[in-house]
Parts: structure tokens; sequence; C-alpha cells
């Protein structure tokens, strides 16, 4: 059985549902405030912040790593102060990481758990090494550095299987295709105000909703996890996805509040002998 087989069968263990569930639940409320999911989601920075907040702590770790196997003596101090920033970076790297795992169902969230696990695991082996090498212990400190390595190793492994197998926090909408000529999607008399209206433009779901005036055009399905916006509310000019929340201008798509981090595909509207023509924006 390959590595891939294994860690769905992982994801098929309902019993971890009994320790991931209220975990997540737990996290959910934690990170609740919007401004704080925000932060941590990375909506300000438009780009997931977990990801990029991973490369310190295994940078930290893997340099020291080597100055251990080569760098003798004169390197002890410099791997010493690595174990420690990575062990320092993985705070905020975990507190990321979770606020994103909040947000999972199912087979992914219990891999989510395990990948989780794995990297608390990790970084207590490596502050035992930071300890142990502080105090003279300096085989000791290696060997449970080595220990932080493999699981580690392992947590990436599971890391890697969410985004890159499950689709986990990749963009929804990725890979629709513009509408590049204008396309009737439906009669104007269809559209009443404040009442969203799923129409197809090509290949793509679109939200239509006559807001204060003017018919908004903007991608249906949410770009965090697939939510489908038109079943949201709107308020003050946005739709709210009535799955975990992101907020996005009906004017651009452009996301308000996250989870999201990549702004909603929008449409050009016109109408043109009583139909609701659109075309992507450019």
């Amino acid at each position: 059985m390959g590595l891939h087989e294994l860690v769905e069968r992982l994801g098929r263990i309902e019993s971890l549902d009994a320790a991931a569930k209220p975990a997540g639940k737990a996290v959910a409320r934690a990170v609740s405030p919007r401004r704080l999911k925000d932060v941590l989601s990375g909506s300000w920075l438009g780009h997931p912040f977990h990801p990029l907040l991973t490369d310190i702590p295994i940078g930290a770790w893997t340099s020291a790593f080597v100055l251990d196997l080569l760098g003798g003596r004169r390197s002890q101090e410099a791997a010493d102060r690595l174990i420690g920033l990575g062990v320092l970076a993985a705070l905020p790297t975990a507190a990321t990481g979770a606020s994103d795992w909040s947000d999972y169902l199912g087979e992914e969230r219990r891999i989510g758990f395990l990948h989780a696990m794995a990297n608390a695991a990790a970084t207590a082996c490596y502050g035992a090494s930071y300890l142990a090498r502080r105090r003279g212990s300096r085989a000791k400190g290696i060997g449970l550095s080595l220990a932080g390595a493999a699981l580690a190793t392992g947590g990436g492994y599971l890391g890697g299987h969410l985004a890159y197998v499950r689709g986990v926090n990749v963009n929804r909408n990725a890979w629709d295709h513009a509408v590049e000529e204008w396309t009737s999607v439906a009669d104007e008399a269809d559209l009443r105000d404040g009442e969203p209206v799923v129409a197809q433009a090509g290949e793509s779901a679109v939200l239509l909703l006559r807001h204060d005036g003017r018919i908004h055009a903007i991608a249906d399905r949410c770009g965090h996890a697939g939510g489908p916006l038109h079943e949201g509310t709107v308020e003050d000019g946005c739709v709210i996805c009535p799955w975990h929340q992101s907020t996005f201008r009906l004017a651009d798509g452009g996301v308000v509040h996250g989870p999201a981090t990549v702004a909603q595909p929008a449409y050009d509207v016109r109408v043109e002998n009583g139909k609701v023509q659109l075309r992507s924006s450019s």
C-alpha cells in the first residue's frame, strides 16, 4: 500500500472525530472575531498565510540539521539558535494552520487533525532539543531534533496531501474560463431588487443581483471552499457566503472579510433588448 492510499485510509477513520470535532469547534470559536480570522487566513495579503509561514520553521530546522551533520564544533551555537528560531516560528505557523483547519469537514478535518498532531509533536521535540543543547546534552539534543525532523516530514506529507490531492484552500474558481464575448444569461424582467439569481455564463455559474438600481454579477461559487453565494446574505453592497462567512463586494468581487483570500471573478453587465448580457471584467 502506497502513502497516498494510507493517508486516504486515515481520513476514513471516523473515531478520529471524537477528538477532531470538538477541537475544530474550539478553534472556530477562538478565531471567530472577523479581524482575527482575516489576519490568520491571509485575506489582507491576498494569499493563504499558513503556507508562507511554514517555510520559516522548516528552513531553520533543516539548516540546523545540516550544521549538526557537517558543521563541526564551530557551528554548534548557530545550529542551536536555528532550533530555537524554528520553535518560535512554529507558534504563529500553527495558529494560522489551526484557523484554516477549523473550516474543514469530514475526511479533510481528520487528515488535518493528524497533520496538526504530527507538527505539534515535532515542535515539542525541537523544543526539548533546544533545552537539552543549552544544558550541554548535545547528543540528546541532536537525537531529539532528528525525531522532530521525522515527525515534521510526516506532518508535511499530510499537509501536502490536503493541498495537492484534496484541493483544500485552493481557489475554486481558478479553472473557470473567461467569458470573452457578451453573452445573454437572463431576462431583465426576472431580476427583482435584492433577490439573487443564478445564471450560467459558459461553464461558470454566476450570481446576478440587482442592487440600488444596478445589476451586479460575480462568480456564484465561493473561491474559498465552493459555497453557493446565492444562498448567502446581502449587506452593505456585499454578499456573505453561507458556509464560512467570506464577504465579497458585489461591485467587483473583492474580498472584504475572509477566510477567502482571492477575489471572486467579476463580470461587466449590460442590458440589450431586455436581455442581461455578461462578459468577464478585464
